[in-house]
């Protein structure tokens, strides 16, 4: 795809969300950024000074609007919308699932993308080829015991996808979500941490375990989602809409 396109990523100051706004200023496109972390996008932006940026939690209506308040400062135009900010929401048997935390979760990673999708639908509608991606996971294929509210969360991502690519899809805009499996890094490290505290394994055990519910036994990387994101968002990809593309080396199911 060539440079020019104004891209808008939520949650985009680290992991996945970074990786891929990172190669759309490579290839010279406008990238407005969206994070909750103040201090992960001043260290974004000190290396990505081409970039714009909004503190912000998608979650809050008023912080979205701000958000695209400051697009607009910046841009007059959006081509592609990438809803990546989300939470892993508390893990746990459903009767134990804490209310406040399954709350958090919904608003955040459902809630959220409502809140952005809804904003940008206008902007979309005066551009080209336009485009909206939702970084859905594999758990929204599949379920995954004790992580209920993530996993509501991220399957009513792939209903939305579906229903807004059949809702925009005669106005050319084009929708679709990626299912990543777990993501090497921090988030993941966590994400072991907690689960082995809460199983009574060790860590290596659980990363173990997490690298057997794939064919390839491996992790993915957030450059190679954000290759699919790229791939997605590209001209080339002008007939792909209400698709759900996993990038999981096979998840054969969680354990």
């Amino acid at each position: 795809m060539s440079g020019n396109k104004t891209v808008l990523i939520s949650g985009a100051a680290s992991g996945i969300g970074r990786r891929t706004a990172e190669r759309f200023l490579e290839q010279g496109d406008n990238v407005h950024i969206c994070d909750v972390s103040k201090e992960n996008i001043d260290e974004f932006l000190a290396t990505n000074p081409s970039a714009t940026a909004t503190v912000a939690d998608v979650g809050s209506r008023e912080d979205v609007d701000k958000v695209f308040s400051d697009l607009l400062t910046h841009h007059d135009h959006l081509n592609i919308l990438i809803n990546n900010a989300g939470v892993a929401g508390p893990a746990g048997p459903v009767e134990e699932c804490d209310d406040d935390g399954w709350e958090n979760c919904i608003q955040v990673n459902l809630t959220g993308t409502f809140y952005m999708t809804k904003r940008a639908i206008p902007l979309l509608r005066k551009s080209q080829n336009a485009s909206i991606i939702n970084v859905a996971s594999t758990a929204a294929l599949m379920g995954c015991p004790s992580r209920s509210p993530y996993v509501a969360s991220k399957w009513a991502q792939i209903g939305l996808t579906k229903t807004w690519a059949m809702e925009l899809g005669p106005e050319g805009i084009r929708v679709n979500a990626v299912c990543p499996t777990s993501v090497e890094g921090e988030r993941i490290e966590r994400v072991i941490e907690r689960d082995a505290k809460r199983r009574g394994l060790t860590p290596e055990e659980v990363r173990t375990a997490y690298l057997r519910q794939t064919s390839m036994r491996t992790f993915v990387t957030a450059n190679e989602v954000a290759d699919t994101i790229l791939f997605l968002s590209s001209d080339q990809a002008s007939k792909i809409s209400g698709q759900s593309i996993s990038i999981d080396g096979h998840t054969e199911g969680f354990l």
